[in-house]
């Protein structure tokens, strides 16, 4: 009897236990859900809807450019909702196996995106040139014109919302219709999704806004053909937008270094200690819309290892205070006499 009630008792410890570890591991999960990055949540869910629609009103009408659009919704869908995924795991934590942690797990996921598009862009693009052969004649031209309407809508309030985030992520501010260039010239300092995000709904805002005019021809120009020529140049901007995030995300994947303007902040945070004398080496990798931050600075003569240390805590810990910052390994040297960062600098320039 007394084995059996231990038994009993140990199992029911075993179960507690389990329960407890499965509700830690849910509310890991949902913690990394809400890290994820929220613009190709909401692009997700945007082009899920809009491609619903679409693919109605294509059945419905026939219109070629209304199938392309159609098909440019999906693979957009498809894309946003394989870069949130990313996004979320990109937020796990290092384990003893991958030390340095997942953060470019988002280049793969977006790799992934890269395919789906190029797939639908042939696709696209096939579909206009039988149109450009056999112009067909589409319907219900109110519904395409309304449907069409609501995807620039759609598509303009989620790039808009893309655009704030770049402004965001890469600390760069303009003003009233300066946003969109501005934003654009720094996308590639976003982070991988946002990025994604952005391209792919300059594209998705153009397409609709072609589209349109193609409907508007065919219907009160008879101009049949360019609802042919609207499909071809939505598939060849699918085609830019599969180029443009493969290139940025390969880069990414292999890792590049930091652009001048945060590798300029950097230096200015650790020469502003007033025991440093100079910056004697200094790599900065850019990850996602991260940086990590290898340096050995050069200190002021006379100081003991212990003080050493503590300056060189304490630079780590100015560094870690920057939020783009992930990761900071520090050397510390002593003053060899040489102006070895400002001879870099003017071999550079």
């Amino acid at each position: 009897m007394v084995i059996g009630y231990v038994n009993g008792r140990a199992g029911r410890k075993a179960q507690h236990a389990t329960k407890k570890r499965r509700k830690q591991a849910l509310a890991n999960w949902l913690s990394l859900l809400k890290k994820g990055n929220t613009s190709s949540a909401t692009a997700a869910l945007g082009n899920t809807g809009l491609a619903v629609i679409k693919a109605f009103a294509a059945s419905v009408s026939g219109s070629g450019t209304m199938f392309a659009s159609a098909m440019h919704s999906v693979a957009d869908a498809v894309n946003q909702g394989f870069v949130f995924v990313g996004s979320v795991l990109a937020e796990r934590r290092p384990t003893r196996r991958f030390p340095d942690g997942f953060g470019r797990v988002i280049n793969i996921f977006c790799m992934i995106a890269v395919i789906v598009v190029t797939v639908m862009a042939y696709e696209t693009v096939h579909k206009g040139i039988k149109l450009l052969e056999h112009p067909e004649e589409s319907s219900r031209f109110w519904l395409n014109f309304a449907v069409l309407l609501a995807a620039v809508a759609i598509d303009g309030s989620i790039l808009l919302k893309a655009t704030k985030e770049i402004l965001k992520e890469t600390r760069t501010s303009a003003r009233g219709l300066m946003k969109f260039p501005v934003a654009f010239r720094n996308a590639g300092r976003a982070a991988p999704p946002t990025r994604l995000v952005f391209y792919e709904d300059i594209v998705a805002t153009l397409g609709a806004l072609f589209a349109l005019v193609a409907i508007v021809c065919a219907q009160f120009l008879g101009l049949l053909i360019v609802d042919g020529i609207a499909t071809i140049l939505i598939g060849l901007l699918m085609v830019f937008v599969a180029f443009k995030v493969g290139y940025d995300n390969m880069v990414g994947l292999i890792g590049v270094a930091a652009p001048r303007d945060v590798e300029d902040r950097i230096v200015q945070a650790i020469t502003s200690d007033p025991d440093v004398t100079d910056i004697n080496q200094l790599r900065i990798i850019q990850e996602g819309r991260n940086y990590h931050v290898d340096a050995f600075v050069e200190l002021r003569g006379g100081l003991t290892l212990t003080e050493a240390s503590t300056i060189r805590l304490r630079l780590r810990d100015k560094l870690y205070t920057d939020p783009d910052i992930s990761d900071v390994a520090i050397g510390i040297l002593e003053d060899n006499g040489i102006d070895t960062w400002q001879m870099r600098n003017d071999k550079v320039t």
